[in-house]
C-alpha cells in the first residue's frame, strides 16, 4: 500500500510538472508572439485580455504606459477607448426601455426638445433604434461636440447634417448620434449621463471606470499617441482633458457631449473583458444588466450590408470565417478591439495606447493581427 501511494505520489507530481512547464511554455510563445507583433507594428502599449467560457483566463500587458516618463504598461491601467464606449451608452438605453421610460420607436424630437428632422423628408419620425443602429441619416459634417451642430434655431447650416436619402433607408455611421443619444439618457433617466452609467452598468458588474476625468485616478490613463506623416508619436492630451468650467455650469441634455457618450469611457483592458462577458452571456455577469431580449437586439443586425445592430457589429472580417459580436475604437491615437462569440463563448479584448495605423480587411493591421494571435493561441490552436 505505502508502495503504491508512492508512485501515485510520484505520477501525480510529474503531471503536475510537466503541466506547469506546458502552460509557461504556451504562455512563453504566446508573449513571445505579441512581442513581434508590436515590433511589427511599431506599438507604444498594449492591454490584452482573452475570455473563455465566462472567465478572464489571460490578461497581461506590455510595452510603455507613458514615453516621456519611461512607465511601463501594466494590467490596471486605463484607457480611453473610443467607439467601444456606444455599446455602454446603447446598454443604458435598453434599461431606461425595460424600464418602461422611453420607447425605441420614440420620436427624438420630443425628447430633446429640438426638431431631429431630415429636411428632405421631413415627415420620417427618427426614433432612438434608428440613431443607435446609424440608420437615422444623420451625419458629422457639422461636428458632434454640441448640439447646436443640428439644432436649427442654433446653426443656419444645420440641413448638412442630414443625407440626401431617408431615415431607415441608409446606413452611415455617426458619432453626433451617439452623443445626442446621451442626453436622451439624462432627459429621460433624471441622472447625468456619467453617473447614470456608472450606477447602473459599471458598479453592479464591479467595474472601475467611467466618463468623469476628475472621479478617476489620473495616474492610471495610459497616455495616447497619435502617429505622424514623420513617422513619429505625438501625445495627445485632449484624450483626457479636463473641462471642470463645463462641468461647473452644467445643463442636463445639452451638455452632455463633454462627457462623450459617443466615445469617452475610460477603462482597462481586463474590466472591459468582463463588460464584454455580460454581452456574451445576453445581459449578464454575475448580475442581471440588460434583458437577454435586450441583448439580442443590440448583437442583431439591422443594416445587412455593415452587419450593425445597437453599438454591435456582427463581421466576419476580424478573423477570417469566425462570426464575431463587437466592436472597435479608433481615437487620439489609440486602437482598440472588443469581440466576442456569444454561441461558443469567448472573446478577446486588445487596446493599444499608439501604433502604425495601417489598415487591413477593414480594421487597424495592428489590432487584427493581435487578436488573431490570441485567438490562435487561447481558442483555436494550430495544430
Amino acid at each position: 500500500m505505502q508502495r503504491f501511494r508512492l508512485v501515485q505520489f510520484i505520477f501525480t507530481l510529474f503531471v503536475s510538472l510537466t503541466g506547469s512547464q506546458s502552460i509557461q511554455a504556451q504562455q512563453e510563445q504566446t508573449e513571445a508572439g505579441i512581442r513581434q507583433l508590436m515590433e511589427e507594428g511599431k506599438a507604444v502599449g498594449l492591454s490584452v485580455a482573452v475570455v473563455k467560457k465566462g472567465k478572464v483566463v489571460y490578461n497581461q500587458s506590455f510595452g510603455m504606459k507613458s514615453m516621456e516618463d519611461n512607465q511601463p504598461m501594466t494590467n490596471d491601467c486605463i484607457f480611453r477607448i473610443a467607439s467601444i464606449s456606444k455599446s455602454f451608452s446603447a446598454t443604458s438605453i435598453m434599461q431606461l426601455v425595460e424600464a418602461g421610460k422611453v420607447s425605441l420607436d420614440a420620436d427624438v424630437s420630443e425628447i430633446l426638445g429640438f426638431k431631429v428632422r431630415n429636411p428632405r423628408y421631413p415627415d420620417v419620425v427618427i426614433t432612438l433604434k434608428l440613431m443607435m443602429s446609424h440608420l437615422s441619416s444623420i451625419n458629422d459634417s457639422q461636428g458632434y461636440f454640441s448640439f447646436d451642430a443640428i439644432n436649427p434655431a442654433k446653426n443656419p447650416n444645420w440641413a448638412k447634417c442630414y443625407n440626401d436619402y431617408a431615415p431607415g433607408k441608409g446606413y452611415q455611421y455617426c458619432n453626433l448620434n451617439y452623443n445626442m443619444l446621451g442626453a436622451v439618457i439624462e432627459k429621460v433617466s433624471g441622472e447625468r449621463f456619467d453617473r447614470y452609467v456608472k450606477k447602473h452598468v459599471l458598479d453592479p458588474l464591479g467595474l472601475y471606470g467611467g466618463y468623469y476625468v476628475e472621479e478617476l485616478d489620473k495616474s492610471k490613463f495610459a497616455i495616447l499617441y497619435a502617429y505622424d506623416s514623420s513617422g513619429k508619436f505625438i501625445p495627445s492630451p485632449g484624450a483626457y482633458q479636463q473641462r471642470a468650467e463645463v462641468i461647473a455650469a452644467y445643463k442636463m441634455g445639452e451638455s452632455t457631449p463633454v462627457f462623450s457618450p459617443t466615445g469617452g469611457m475610460k477603462i482597462s483592458a481586463r474590466d472591459l473583458a468582463r463588460y464584454m462577458t455580460m454581452h456574451m452571456n445576453f445581459g449578464k455577469n454575475g448580475k442581471r444588466i440588460i434583458s437577454k431580449k435586450s441583448a439580442t437586439a443590440m448583437q442583431t443586425p439591422l443594416s445587412s450590408d455593415e452587419g450593425y445592430g445597437l453599438a454591435l457589429e456582427v463581421t466576419e472580417k476580424m478573423i477570417s470565417g469566425r462570426q464575431l459580436t463587437g466592436h472597435t475604437g479608433v481615437a487620439y491615437g489609440l486602437y482598440s478591439a472588443m469581440f466576442f462569440d456569444p454561441k461558443e463563448k469567448w472573446g478577446i479584448v486588445v487596446i493599444t495606447n499608439g501604433c502604425d495605423p495601417r489598415y487591413d480587411n477593414g480594421y487597424n493591421a495592428f489590432i487584427r493581427q493581435m487578436v488573431n494571435h490570441l485567438y490562435e493561441q487561447f481558442i483555436q490552436p494550430k495544430p
